[in-house]
């Protein structure tokens, strides 16, 4: 029998091994090697002459990079030291990272996440992570706040969530860093795009309401002492969304607008989104809510017309009214206090509910 630490031929502690052997540099190495990388051939006293490492360690130093297969020894007098084009001198060390990383892959289990987890995060790879993760969640709205030097990266999972009639709003800043309408084609990415001037907002992404991510953007730049924030599944992600919809997204200017409206029924996770698309258009609108009584914290669903509408002038209330069978029901979103409910989920119909 084995344990978790008896492993197969394919050894990851073996391939670790490798890559840290290739790596076990001195006190020295690094400055030598970077100084002859930089002048292609050198001697020991120019070694000496162009960096800190004294005269009796060169020649200790420039062997260590030859038994590590980075540089070349010419045995003349002088003796010369050649750079080799680093291609060919890392070239088996890429080798034994593409083995390490597939090897680890297999090793690997992802964690489980706590369905109400709310997760602090310092890592810029693990920020970047999770932002991909929560574009690719959504099923019908996102909202994403990022730098314009980050679209590319995430523009092929926004693309993707625009042909599957996901809402897209999304948010770059600093604004004279994003490319202006007539260079990029925000349609393609998002329903709505804007900028917003500074370097003051923060990193947001927001799938269906649900999952989502808050970071300082000095937390993209590895600074330690800065953070980013995870909210799955938890009732606290209402607090990233409901900040970006009523304080960043209305001090930031439109770059491009999808006037293409999608077809009804429509699903909404925010109330200031459904209520703001109702007022907009014509006719008459029927409501399915999923949520529960402000009062007295129960579930509730409702369906019904939906009779009235309101919002205030910078989105910083919404509501709707909902005439079931038996009495007229004000919807607030999440954690509303002045209506009757408090929707989680929004449901809008043509000619009657949706089913939910």
């Amino acid at each position: 029998m084995t344990d978790d630490r008896t492993m197969s031929s394919g050894d990851p502690r073996s391939a670790l091994e490798r890559v840290s052997q290739r790596f076990d540099f001195g006190e020295y190495e690094s400055e030598a090697y970077l100084t002859i990388l930089r002048h292609g051939r050198l001697t020991a006293s120019e070694i000496a002459d162009r960096t800190d490492i004294p005269q009796p360690r060169v020649y200790d130093t420039v062997r260590s990079l030859a038994d590590a297969g980075l540089v070349e020894l010419q045995e003349s007098r002088p003796m010369q030291v050649l750079a080799i084009e680093p291609s060919e001198a890392f070239a088996e060390l890429q080798s034994s990272l593409s083995e390490l990383v597939d090897q680890l892959e297999r090793e690997y289990s992802a964690p489980a996440r706590d369905a109400e987890a709310v997760t602090l995060i310092k890592s810029r790879s693990t920020i970047i992570r999770y932002l991909g993760e929560i574009i690719e969640s959504a099923d019908y709205e996102l909202v994403l706040a990022i730098p314009p030097t980050m679209l590319g990266r995430f523009e092929e999972e926004l693309r993707e969530n625009r042909a599957s009639g996901v809402t897209i709003e999304l948010l770059l800043s600093p604004a004279a860093d994003a490319p202006g309408p007539d260079e990029y084609d925000y349609t393609q990415v998002a329903t709505h795009a804007r900028a917003r001037r500074g370097v003051t907002t923060p990193v947001v992404a927001v799938a269906d309401g649900t999952y989502s991510l808050y970071s300082t953007r000095a937390a993209l730049r590895n600074d330690r002492d800065r953070y980013g924030v995870i909210f799955n599944r938890s009732e606290l992600g209402f607090l990233v969304s409901g900040f970006l919809n009523t304080v960043v997204w209305t001090s930031a200017k439109t770059l491009a607008e999808d006037t293409e409206e999608p077809p009804f029924p429509r699903r909404y996770a925010t109330i200031r989104r459904c209520v703001s698309d109702l007022a907009a258009a014509d006719g008459d609108f029927y409501a399915s809510i999923v949520g529960r009584d402000v009062e007295t914290g129960e579930d509730r669903t409702l369906r019904g017309p939906v009779v009235d509408i309101s919002v205030g002038t910078n989105r910083e209330t919404a509501a709707l009214i909902v005439e079931t069978e038996t009495e007229r029901v004000s919807v607030g979103g999440q954690v509303a206090a002045l209506e009757d409910v408090e929707a989680h989920e929004i449901h809008i119909g043509r000619d009657e509910p949706p089913a939910i």
